[in-house]
């Protein structure tokens, strides 16, 4: 019998709505009722996580995420999915007072790429998911070695996510490809996508292999979390 999963959503929206589409996708079922009942609480109005863990701002987003994870407690939740990373900055707080599991998004992330043989690994992310280390010291635990960044190229991946895609407008490839080149050459073997909003150009461009989409991660494991059927193209997700 499958669980059921809920969501803290619309952190954006953009990158919520392509969570479920690939939960939906990656189950392998054959009738509507194979599928796992979802409940999602979309709210975007949640303050931006890396302003608060940068000290830009001084709204929390925890009280918010804190409400929405308990209603899907009320509503049934077994199983709780963050499709935003940066979020995983509070994971602690929100384990504490929510009183269901949350998938850990980097944790299942860097667990992957351990059991993929990765070595060096560059991290497209926020700069509050950067400066907080979460992907670093998830990756360091199973003797990867974390690759970030120079200042300019971090600068257009944060451009890359709010200026392009949480704005609406077409993605700047160019900058994408540059952070990418760069990541290559300090030796990353693989790079990870560690912004639900990256995910989007992945979704919408070519951008070559070698990569990992943690969206797609927390897709995955939200699946067998919940007792359903994973589809087995959906076993190696590396690029």
């Amino acid at each position: 019998m499958t669980k059921k999963l809920g969501v803290i959503g619309g952190l954006g929206p953009v990158a919520t709505a392509y969570f479920y589409e690939l939960v939906s996708r990656m189950t392998d079922a054959n009738i509507d009722q194979e599928h796992i009942d979802i409940n999602i609480i979309s709210k975007p109005s949640i303050p931006d996580r890396t302003d608060f863990i940068l000290g830009r701002s001084l709204d929390s987003p925890l009280p918010d995420m804190i409400e929405a994870g308990r209603s899907l407690v009320t509503l049934g939740a077994d199983y709780i999915a963050i499709p935003c990373i940066t979020a995983h900055y509070f994971h602690e707080e929100l384990s504490q007072s929510i009183g269901a599991p949350i998938i850990h998004i980097i944790f299942e992330t860097a667990n992957y790429l351990k059991d993929h043989n990765a070595k060096r690994v560059g991290i497209m992310a926020t700069e509050g998911t950067i400066e907080s280390g979460l992907f670093q010291n998830q990756l360091l635990n199973h003797n990867i070695e974390p690759i970030i960044p120079s200042k300019q190229g971090q600068a257009y991946v944060t451009s890359l996510i709010y200026k392009n895609v949480k704005a609406g407008i077409p993605v700047n490839m160019e900058q994408f490809n540059k952070v990418k080149e760069e990541l290559k050459d300090k030796g990353a073997d693989t790079i990870i996508l560690g912004c639900t909003e990256l995910s989007m150009i992945k979704r919408e461009e070519y951008i070559g292999p070698g990569f990992i989409d943690a969206l797609e991660v927390l897709a995955m494991r939200s699946v067998i979390c919940c007792n359903a059927k994973l589809k087995k193209e959906y076993i190696n997700i590396i690029t």
